[in-house]
């Protein structure tokens, strides 16, 4: 297997110039701000939690449960350790089956087909915070409105602008891959796997179509939700509230609360510090879901050139 090198002139590990964030917006970096921003994103997740025990035993059971539980963490896997630590980043390499596998999942998501997800990310890293950054929540303008604007466009508001004319150039090596473009081309048909899997599975362990329907419910829909949601608040959360363990030319910030709920997406500073490194939770009690998988396919054999930085690029890097 042949994989494309990257393009140097749009290499995503180099800094780029910050803009200082007092300038556009002071509030932003405000305690009050970080704290409305905890509760904006946790109180609908706990809203969903309550719903699940009001409708327990009639409209949620152990299956529905094991069903979301499950497809969550496979689709997750495939944005975390595809969509982004592989396929953007390169943090490993791995086999051609694994790949489809893996463009595959991330696409159920729902996030995009995944050269377009590659091409904003790697535009995401290249601006890190600065003016032009697709999904930055620091230039909403100030006061507790400007905060709000900032959010909202940080966390799904830049779904809605068009993609500027030159995205394209940000996935050039990508479209060397025969694999990359039609998984990306082939996204409605991943999509509609992704609901009609759950539903008909549900079928299959229930043996009632009220059971594929739940299933089609919380393994289909309210899954892309979390998802979708968890996602989000990598780009929204992990940029306003959290600690800078490292030195970056950004507001990325390390998250323990997405560090769980992202599969180690959470820990974002350290990613912003080390880019290309395949595992995101450095420390010991950083949980990170998705290198473990990658070092899983790693001992299995089925992943190499799995990139981690080295202990002294981490001690320069330290706050």
């Amino acid at each position: 297997m042949i994989l494309p090198t990257p393009v140097p002139a749009l290499s995503v590990t180099h800094p780029v110039t910050f803009v200082e964030p007092s300038i556009v917006s002071p509030y932003r970096a405000s305690q009050i701000g970080r704290i409305l921003t905890l509760i904006a994103v946790v109180a609908p997740f706990l809203g969903l939690i309550a719903a699940f025990i009001l409708v327990w035993g009639w409209g949620f059971t152990w299956v529905d449960l094991g069903l979301l539980v499950g497809f969550y963490m496979i689709t997750a896997i495939g944005i975390t350790a595809g969509f982004h630590r592989h396929f953007t980043h390169r943090s490993f390499d791995t086999y051609q089956p694994i790949r489809w596998a893996l463009a595959i999942l991330g696409s159920m998501t729902i996030q995009g087909p995944v050269l377009r997800w590659v091409a904003w990310h790697r535009r995401h890293h290249q601006m890190s915070d600065d003016v032009h950054d697709p999904h930055s929540p620091h230039y909403g303008g100030a006061g507790i409105r400007g905060w709000i604007r900032g959010f909202w466009h940080a966390h799904v508001g830049w779904l809605f602008g068009g993609d500027p004319p030159d995205l394209a150039r940000y996935v050039t090596d990508l479209r060397k891959s025969r694999l990359v473009v039609w998984a990306s081309a082939l996204f409605p048909l991943w999509v509609l796997l992704g609901l009609a899997i759950p539903f008909f599975m549900g079928y299959w362990l229930t043996g009632s179509w009220i059971g594929a329907v739940r299933a089609l419910l919380w393994a289909g829909l309210v899954r892309i939700f979390l998802v979708h949601h968890v996602t989000w608040s990598v780009n929204s959360v992990c940029h306003l509230w959290g600690r800078q363990t490292y030195k970056s030319n950004d507001q990325s910030r390390d998250n323990l609360v997405f560090g769980v709920l992202a599969l180690g997406e959470g820990w974002h500073n350290t990613h912003h510090a080390f880019p290309t490194s395949a595992r995101h939770g450095l420390r010991w009690w950083q949980l990170d879901m998705s290198y473990i998988f990658i070092r899983t396919l790693q001992v299995l054999g089925l992943a190499w050139n799995v990139k981690l930085p080295s202990e002294q690029a981490i001690a320069a890097a330290r706050a």
